[in-house]
């Protein structure tokens, strides 16, 4: 039933200069942890990795990682990719336990944002990610905000969400309510000529 699966190698040959001959060879170079199971390194080709992660929830998904004919469960801790091409540089990934809670970053889908738009209002994403924490067979590939009654002037905060069945929020679970999303009046900028309408 799982979709998302990657193929990975176990690696010994450590450090940057290892690192850096894995990325020329087209391998990309991650750490598995977790499960009460010592830490192992493991490379995965480059191409293997960007194709699973052009879908963007298996980002928030859990991954089969098979390591040497080995099979286990995990999600995405970490990712690192080149600040200028983009590419994955360096994974972390956490073993996954059935019946052990795990906490894991879910992209946040708006829905029904043309209707604060047509009530002359402009809408600020404040976030675009949640941490969440819950079983692994409940863990959403997103959450989803629906902004299609926000008036000019409102705001939605996380406690305005419902979460999925089985998934609590981590930051309302330790006191804070993050603003996700508001709508604000256009701002009006003046022109050099002085024309009207143009913010005093």
């Amino acid at each position: 039933m799982n979709d998302f699966t990657l193929n990975a190698q176990a690696r010994t040959d450590l450090g940057k200069g290892a690192s850096r001959r894995l990325r020329h060879a087209k391998q990309v170079p991650a750490v598995v942890y977790g499960g009460n199971k010592d830490a192992a390194s493991i490379t995965i080709e480059a191409k293997e990795m960007a194709k699973l992660f052009e879908n963007e929830a298996a980002f928030s998904h859990v991954i089969e990682l098979n390591v040497d004919g080995a099979k286990q469960n995990v999600i995405v801790k970490a990712m690192q990719r080149h600040p200028a091409k983009q590419f994955i540089m360096h994974a972390d990934f956490i073993r996954v336990i059935a019946g052990q809670k795990l906490t894991a970053t879910v992209p946040v889908h708006f829905i029904n944002e043309e209707a604060p738009v047509k009530k002359g209002g402009e809408i600020s994403h404040t976030t675009t990610e949640l941490e969440v924490t819950c079983l692994p067979k409940d863990l959403p590939e997103f959450i989803e905000v629906d902004l299609g009654a926000l008036e000019v002037g409102d705001n939605i905060h996380l406690s305005d969400l419902k979460a999925p069945k089985g998934v609590e929020f981590v930051a309302l679970a330790h006191g804070t309510d993050l603003a996700i999303a508001n709508v604000h009046a256009p701002r009006i900028v003046p022109t050099e000529e002085g024309e009207e309408g143009a913010a005093e």
